[in-house]
Parts: C-alpha cells; sequence; structure tokens
C-alpha cells in the first residue's frame, strides 16, 4: 500500500511538471481575442447583482483556459458541443507542442470528465485578422490518462553538423538501407545517406540515452535522461510519418538497464517487468533482443547474463542465468546471430564471450594472448562472416574463428561506440565518442571519416568577411573551419589541454586569431593551421575575448581581471599598445566600428563602456542591473544594443549613452548570443532557454522562433549573405538555420 501511495504521488508530481514553455499563459502576456471568440455559457441560476439588484446573467471569462489552475469548477463552459477560441500569444513563436489539462478523475467528485471537451484541432495565425490559419495538428485527450498531455507539433528547419557520441550504440542505419539515426542532445537526427537532406524527431525534455529501431523499420524507440527521482520517458515514433506514437513513462532517472519493462507496441503499455539481475550481481548494461522470436531477449552487465523468455500468457518474464564458470566480466555491448543460436558479449576486459543461447553457457572467449585494449565497446555481426570489434581505444578489427583472432585492423578517433552495417551492402559505419562519423568497407577495411563534430562545449563562431561558405568555431583543446554547403570539417587546429574561448579572423582572411583560459592569445595561419605567433601572458585570469580592427593591425584583447588591451601585431613582433582599466568584471563582449576609431566592451560587472580607440579614453559608461553578456553595433553605429542575464534586450544611444527601447528578450533565461544582419533590418538572439530568436529591429518584435537545441545557447552568428543563421551550444552542438 506504501508503494501504491509513493508511486501515485510520483505521478502526480510528473503531471504538474512543464519541461517547455508556456506561452498561453496569461502572466506571460497571453490574451484572449473576445470578438472572434465563441461566447460562454451563459446561466439564469446565477445572477450578478448590484445593489441588492440582479443585474444580468452570470458567466465566466474564456481567459480562465489561460490559467494553471485546474482545480474542479475552474473552467471555461460553453454551449454546445463545439466551439471555437483564438489565443494572442505575447509574441511570435514557432510552437513546438500543445499542452491540454483537465482536472484530474480522483479529484472530480462529481460526474466523470469524460464530458469534457477531448477533440481538438490547432491552428497558426501570423496576423490577428486571418480568416483561416496555418493547420497545426488535430488531436485527441485520452481522459483515462495523465490529466496534462502534451501533443507534439511539427519542428523548426534547421541542420546539424554531426552526432552525439557519447550514447552507446547511438549510430543506426535503418533497415531501409538509405537512412541513418542518431542522438543530437535531446533530437533524433534522420539523414538520408545519399541527399544528406536530414529531418528531426523532437520531444524529448532532457539528453537522450538510447535510440533504437524496430526489425522492419516501422518504429523508432528512444530514451532519456532525467533527474533523479523523476520518471524518464521512453518516446515511440512512426518513422514513415516521423510523428511521435507514444509516450511511455515508468523508468525513473535514465532509461537504461537498473530494471527490465517490457512493452506492448500496438497497446502502447507495459506488460510486465523485473529487475534486471540478481542481488548477488550488478546493474545490467546492455539489452538486446531476439532475432526470430518476440518473446525472447538477453541482458547483461557487470558478472551478469541473462536470457529471458516472455509468457504472453501470464504476462510475466522468466529469466534464465547463463553459466560463465570463472569468469567474472562486465558486459557493454552485446550483438545476437540471425538464427538466435548464440550471441556475442563484448566485456571491459578486453575480451569478447560467445555464450549459446539454448544451453546459457559460455562457449568460447577471446582472444587469449593479447586482449583489446581499454575495453570491448561495441560489436557487429557482418553478413559476410567475422565479427567486427570496436574499442575504447579507437581500434576497429575484425575477428576469426573460435578465439577470435584479429585479421584485419583499422585506427579511428576515440573510443568506439556503435557499429552498424547498412543492410546487406558491403558498407558499414562507425561512431566515436569524439563526435567522429567513419565509412568503410567490408572487403577494404579502410576508414573513410563522414562527419565531426565537437566533443565539448562550443564557445563561439565567426564568418569570415564577406564568404557565408565558411565558418570557424572554438573549444575545448581545439579550434575548427567548417565548409557550410557540405557540412563538413575543412581544418582543424589543436592545442591540447586548454580551451578556446573566443576566435576571430582578420578582414584580410590572412589570420585566425584566438583567446585562451591559458592567458594566451594565439594566432594561426588559416590555410594549413600553422602557428603565426603566441602573446604570453596576455591576461591574469585568461582571455575571454578578442577582437581585430579592419586595417588588420591591431587587436583588441578582453580578459577575466576585467582590463581591455590593445596590440600592435606583425608577423614577426605584437606589443602591447594600451591598457584600459574600467571594467571590474570580466569581459565578455568586444565590437569595433568601421574606422577603428570607436569600439564598445560588454562585461559582466554590469558596465558597458564606448571608447575613443584613437586617444584611448573612455567616451560613454552605460550601468545596468545585470551581468552583460553580448553587445552589437547598428550597422548606422549611431545605436548598440545589449542584452545579459536580466533577460532584457536595451537600444542605447550611442552619443550620450542613454536608453532609447528595452524589450523583453527571454521569459525565463540569460541571453548569451547576439547578431545583427548587414543591413540592420533584423538581429538573432540566443540563450539559456535554448531558443533561437529571429527579431525586427524597428519593432523589437520577434519574427520568428527556432526549437532545436538541448544545451545552452553560446553565440551565434548571421552569415554575411544574410542567408542562414549559426549557433553553438554548451552541448557541442552546430546548428544551421535557414
Amino acid at each position: 500500500a506504501v508503494h501504491e501511495i509513493v508511486n501515485q504521488a510520483l505521478e502526480k508530481l510528473e503531471e504538474m511538471q512543464v519541461p517547455m514553455p508556456d506561452y498561453a499563459l496569461k502572466s506571460a502576456g497571453a490574451a484572449v481575442i473576445q470578438s472572434t471568440t465563441s461566447p460562454s455559457l451563459r446561466t439564469a441560476k446565477a445572477k450578478v447583482f448590484w445593489y441588492s439588484l440582479p443585474v444580468m446573467d452570470y458567466m465566466r471569462s474564456p481567459e480562465l483556459i489561460l490559467e494553471t489552475d485546474n482545480h474542479p469548477g475552474n473552467c471555461w463552459p460553453f454551449p454546445g458541443s463545439q466551439r471555437h477560441m483564438f489565443i494572442k500569444l505575447s509574441m511570435p513563436v514557432i510552437p513546438r507542442a500543445v499542452t491540454m489539462a483537465h482536472v484530474s478523475g480522483t479529484a472530480f467528485h462529481g460526474e466523470s470528465i469524460s464530458g469534457a471537451p477531448k477533440d481538438f484541432a490547432v491552428y497558426g495565425s501570423k496576423e490577428e485578422h486571418e480568416e483561416q490559419g496555418t493547420f497545426l495538428g488535430q488531436f485527441t485527450f485520452l481522459a483515462t490518462r495523465n490529466p496534462s498531455q502534451t501533443f507534439q507539433l511539427k519542428p523548426a528547419d534547421l541542420s546539424p553538423v554531426s552526432l552525439a557520441g557519447h550514447v552507446p550504440c547511438g549510430l543506426i542505419c535503418h533497415p531501409d538501407r538509405e537512412h541513418i539515426l542518431y542522438p543530437l542532445g535531446c533530437t533524433v537526427v534522420i539523414q538520408h545517406l545519399d541527399t544528406k537532406k536530414q529531418s528531426f524527431l523532437h520531444g524529448h525534455a532532457n539528453n537522450m540515452s538510447c535510440v533504437v529501431v524496430s526489425r522492419d523499420g516501422m518504429d523508432v524507440a528512444s530514451g532519456q535522461v532525467t533527474c533523479i527521482g523523476f520518471k524518464a520517458d521512453i518516446i515511440l515514433w512512426d518513422f514513415p510519418k516521423q510523428e511521435l506514437l507514444a509516450r511511455l513513462s515508468l523508468h525513473e532517472g535514465k532509461v537504461e538497464g537498473l530494471s527490465v519493462m517490457v512493452w506492448d507496441v500496438s497497446k502502447r503499455e507495459a506488460v510486465c517487468g523485473s529487475p534486471a539481475s540478481p542481488c548477488s550481481a550488478g546493474n545490467a548494461n546492455v539489452v538486446m533482443c531476439s532475432s526470430c522470436r518476440d518473446e525472447m531477449f538477453v541482458t547483461a552487465g557487470n558478472f551478469t547474463i541473462r536470457v529471458w523468455e516472455l509468457d504472453t500468457a501470464t504476462k510475466k518474464i522468466h529469466p534464465s542465468e547463463c553459466y560463465a564458470g570463472q569468469l567474472r566480466r562486465i558486459t557493454v555491448c552485446v550483438q545476437m546471430t540471425d538464427d538466435d543460436d548464440d550471441f556475442y558479449l563484448g566485456t571491459t576486459s578486453g575480451d569478447v564471450l560467445k555464450v549459446n543461447t539454448s544451453s546459457k553457457v559460455v562457449t568460447a572467449c577471446g582472444p587469449q594472448k593479447k586482449k583489446f585494449s581499454m575495453g570491448v565497446t561495441a560489436l557487429l555481426l557482418p553478413k559476410t562472416g567475422g565479427l567486427i570489434v570496436g574499442t575504447g581505444e579507437g581500434t576497429v578489427a575484425l575477428c576469426t574463428g573460435s578465439d577470435f583472432q584479429v585479421k584485419k585492423r583499422m585506427r579511428v578517433e576515440g573510443a568506439v561506440t556503435s557499429l552498424t552495417c547498412r543492410g546487406r551492402d558491403n558498407q558499414f559505419f562507425i561512431g566515436t565518442n569524439k563526435g567522429q562519423m567513419y565509412r568503410s568497407a567490408y572487403a577494404t577495411f579502410k576508414e573513410e571519416l563522414v562527419a565531426v563534430c565537437h566533443t565539448g562545449a562550443v564557445n563561439d563562431i565567426v564568418f569570415p568577411e564577406g564568404h557565408s561558405d565558411l565558418f570557424v568555431t572554438c573549444s575545448t583543446n581545439d579550434i575548427r573551419v567548417w565548409y557550410m554547403p557540405e557540412r563538413l570539417e575543412r581544418l582543424r587546429i589543436t592545442v591540447p589541454n586548454v580551451t578556446c574561448h573566443a576566435v576571430e579572423v582578420t578582414r584580410d582572411g590572412m589570420v585566425i586569431v584566438s583567446a585562451w583560459n591559458d592567458g594566451k592569445i594565439r594566432a594561426f595561419v588559416p590555410a594549413a593551421g600553422e602557428p603565426m605567433y603566441e602573446i604570453n601572458n596576455a591576461h591574469n585570469l585568461g582571455v575571454t575575448v578578442v577582437a581585430a580592427t579592419s586595417d588588420c593591425k591591431q587587436i583588441i584583447s578582453g580578459g577575466g581581471d576585467g582590463q581591455v588591451r590593445i596590440w600592435n601585431t606583425g608577423e614577426k613582433t605584437q606589443k602591447l599598445r594600451e591598457v584600459l582599466k574600467e571594467h571590474r568584471g570580466a569581459v565578455s563582449c568586444i565590437k569595433i566600428n568601421k574606422n577603428d576609431k570607436e569600439g564598445v566592451t560588454a562585461s559582466l560587472d554590469g558596465t558597458c563602456v564606448i571608447w575613443d580607440l584613437v586617444r584611448y579614453v573612455r567616451k560613454q559608461m552605460i550601468l545596468d542591473n545585470t551581468l552583460f553578456k553580448c553587445v552589437c553595433y547598428h550597422p548606422g553605429e549611431y545605436q548598440i544594443i545589449t542584452s545579459g542575464t536580466d533577460r532584457k534586450i536595451v537600444y542605447w544611444e550611442v552619443l550620450d549613452g542613454s536608453a532609447i527601447r528595452e524589450v523583453q528578450g527571454s521569459l525565463s533565461s540569460s541571453i548569451n548570443g547576439m547578431d545583427i544582419t548587414s543591413d540592420g533590418a533584423s538581429f538573432v538572439t540566443g540563450g539559456d532557454d535554448h531558443l533561437v530568436k529571429l527579431w525586427d529591429y524597428k519593432e523589437g518584435t520577434v519574427t520568428h522562433v527556432g526549437v532545436g537545441h538541448s544545451g545552452n545557447i553560446t553565440r551565434l552568428k548571421i552569415c554575411p549573405a544574410n542567408k542562414y543563421i549559426v549557433s553553438v551550444s554548451a552541448d557541442g552542438a552546430v546548428l544551421i538555420w535557414k
């Protein structure tokens, strides 16, 4: 009884969670357009009185649905069975999902809630007086399920550069042999192998921990990580339609291997469950379904190997322990043969175990003499025979025989996390924890790099002057140059054990200047990535930002110590020209005007300073109750716009530093990045709310909202041709927006 009470409490707590921003709230500025909304129900039983005289029939306002209170009686009643409502939001958005909430059936003491509205359609309009909006979806609220239900809408258009390689077995070739799937934060990316066209499945509220495709390729399932004590969703997707079919919630913390749950896909419900491993062993790490039967699957993990049978009549699963003799292994990957006779296990000890499915006995173990370094992390059974092994040190080997002798091998960058074959073609793909994706053929067994991405937080992004096809990003240990049309890495500059905070390309395109946390400014040749010069001890607490003048003769740097330093630079000599001491906190952004005579710096101490770069003195200081994260010059250079942790975007006059306009940039989180188009008509922002917002500069209103990032957006830039926006985030993602 106590267990049931706890489960009910957790379910109610989950029902109250809203992981996505709610724009249809009265407190957030949303309002009902009364002139186009259906009338409310009038009742003669209740009257509105004025000086004890009945004046009119009482009726409840439709704006009640814009409030979070859904207790019994706090609803909008209307006559008949079908009505409509128009809601005006506080800002234009591209909706990601719509949530409908009814009163919980357990809290309703009168009639059943089955009489409440359940079938509804959602339309979106850009203008208030549009007669016919854009159809976004039609849904049905199921009264037997949670009182708060979320329905997914079509996501925004974006293109990530590559995959998140840390998810085990996250790279999967679809059975149609035309698509490949992989996780990127809380998004499942589907990419066509030939055309490179990408589509996206949005639905998770946190980073994904696993993804799998059904044998017929019709369904995709993905699991996620969540906070300890809260349920982690499994989402079932329809692959042909690329729509969410069901959200399954029973696991807590992370969808992984602490317990085994069997789900009925057709009914979208749990059939049965059991602890994944015996009390004498550790947790289970992996699960593999039978290749031939739906009633059998295998789990393995810390000193445990189990073969399970599902009894559909009694709705129970029965485990059988596999005998391994004196071998005690921690399993991290598993592969089943096509005939279900055997399955193979990869271990952290660097060997492979072969287990007979019928006898439940380990029949082979190897290699015996020279085991694989850093463990076996991925396995693949090719149709041509043998076993392909991926290891933690980046080795991919073809093994044959009962002793698993290595016949061929190749080396990739990073630990191998995924091995997947392209149907029966003579081709397979390799994914690593460094975000690398490789392609190889069974015959040649030579690696071909297909895609790459950053493995840590991406701190900055910049376009070279006049070039929209190339952009530069920086992260921990490296700087990368990307080619936009093919979304491929063209150059990687590696500096081990340090983090690059900012990067800049000089206007002539001859130098890449970078700021590093070890206090150095490093310059590189863009063509080959060779070092050009280093400025040691540029700032005491690390270099946080850097900018170059248009004549390419000076660079301006900001540091964690709050100082702004101006350097005269050449190929052979770099000399400190001036030190500007006004800020008391780390400098977060530097912008220079076109004639190099003026610049503006933003700092985390709540100040923005406009500098005279000829006399090296302060012209204006802007003070605000915020930590400034970004600043931009309007192309006319008579105004600047700033933003930071106060979530506001403020327009300032350059001449006297006075505030002109203030708009709400985000409802919940800090704004970390900002950029403006070359004509000054629009600007773009991004921050900790994971949203990319495009603004009309004159109106100060949002025209588009992009949903795609699962981590905090650190910086974003508009390409010189104003065709694309590139945003980067703390989860290592690089997203290209049209």
